[in-house]
């Protein structure tokens, strides 16, 4: 039995080498000119591969519940087992974010690779597939220059997010043309515009700090960690974490808006009492002058803009309380409107894909064609970041190619 896997990325390796541990002849037609390419590209080359707390609540999609099968099939303990077998030394950090101990994504990479090798898996590069068809028990896969033959095909090609690295979301069109329904796909973890003047002014500035995204109606979603503000608007950990649901939510129609605290560790009356001594202090500096060494300094001249108090040479002892509440308030709940996102080309996922309806939630089985099976990012399934996008490409190119080699 002849099983094809389109799409040589973290789904598509996993898949390739279980099916040929289960005894059928496997080959791997992939787009670029080799295989794994953004796996070289995830956890900042460091490839947190997994996480120590993976929940289905950590994974979004219109039938997330669908997805619950497939991460418990093949779950993080036979995961990080896997791994293991194939030579990978883990190292987890205090979040439960888990990378090889090299802290190299090349680990992942290469250790999949060479397995690929092992096992005699034939690879066939720079090989874009434009149609799939069905007749009777063969699968015809149809490329610019040639035709292949498969009993199994396992459609694993990825969704829209960098497309350079390989992504490009062909696969949609050939699940429609096999009657699939398709979620319409939007970036996921990716950077967010923000309305706004003085961004090319503050661009570059980092800090820990907490962000919360709301609508008129509703608080959407919160998170901590690294901001960074840019000449579009704002980057950093918790704002890849917050984009999901923010852009969901635009998606629908709704204004959406960030709350920045720079200083999440205080409440607004310790930071007044540390701003109002601090006035008290070096009373004789002015305001701008008298705010160095408490937030960076391109921000400063921006947070007085946003106070009011633009006032260069107004000495910081004449301001009194409700002026320096003004400050506060700014640095504890700095609003801003989202107006967009970056494109594709940033995105680190994609939320969105086929839907999970119109599959098997056991085997990952095409209820429209048999013989037919999704994996990874192409499926109507997106986690947060930490691992959890590639647990799920462990978890769904496994199931697929599992089955998919044995029914």
């Amino acid at each position: 039995m002849e099983v094809a896997i389109i799409g040589g990325g973290a789904s598509g390796l996993i898949a390739a080498i279980v099916a040929k541990r289960n005894k059928a002849n496997v080959k791997i037609y992939e787009k670029m000119n080799r295989v794994g390419k953004k796996i070289l590209a995830t956890g900042n080359g460091r490839c947190n591969f997994t996480n120590m707390y993976i929940s289905l609540d950590r994974y979004h999609g219109t039938n997330i519940k669908k997805a619950a099968k497939v991460l418990n099939f093949f779950d993080l303990s036979y995961t990080l087992s896997f791994f293991e077998d194939l030579g990978i030394y883990v190292y987890t950090d205090e979040s439960g974010k888990v990378y090889p101990n090299s802290l190299q994504a090349s680990s992942i990479l290469d250790v999949l690779r060479y397995e690929i090798e092992r096992l005699n898996i034939e690879t066939i590069t720079e090989f874009e597939v434009r149609e799939l068809r069905k007749n009777k028990e063969k699968f015809s896969i149809i490329g610019s220059d040639r035709t292949c033959y498969a009993d199994k095909v396992i459609l694993c090609c990825g969704g829209k997010a960098s497309p350079q690295l390989g992504s490009d979301g062909r696969g949609y069109e050939i699940a429609k043309s096999l009657g699939h329904n398709v979620i319409e796909p939007f970036p996921a973890l990716v950077q967010l515009r923000l309305e706004g003047k003085y961004f090319k002014r503050m661009n570059g500035v980092k800090f820990e700090g907490t962000v919360k995204a709301f609508t008129d109606k509703k608080s959407v979603r919160e998170d901590n960690g690294e901001i960074l503000f840019t000449d579009y608007g704002i980057s950093g950990p918790p704002i890849l974490q917050i984009s999901r649901k923010v852009l969901e939510e635009m998606y629908k129609g709704a204004n959406v808006f960030l709350s920045v605290d720079m200083f999440p560790n205080l409440s607004k009356l310790m930071l007044y009492d540390i701003i109002s001594d601090r006035f008290k202090r070096i009373g004789y500096k002015n305001l701008e002058d008298s705010l160095i060494g408490l937030i960076n300094k391109k921000l400063i001249p921006v947070v007085l803009i946003e106070a009011g108090l633009e006032r260069k040479d107004i000495k910081c002892s004449k301001l009194n309380k409700r002026e320096i509440y003004k400050i506060i308030d700014i640095l504890k709940e700095w609003k801003f409107k989202v107006v967009g996102h970056n494109n594709w080309l940033q995105a680190q996922v994609t939320a969105g894909g086929i839907d999970l309806s119109g599959i098997n939630n056991d085997t990952l089985e095409s209820k429209k064609v048999k013989g037919l099976y999704f994996a990874g990012e192409i499926l109507d399934v997106d986690g947060d970041c930490g691992g959890f996008n590639l647990q799920w490409a462990w978890s769904s190119g496994y199931t697929a190619g599992y089955f998919s080699s044995i029914i």
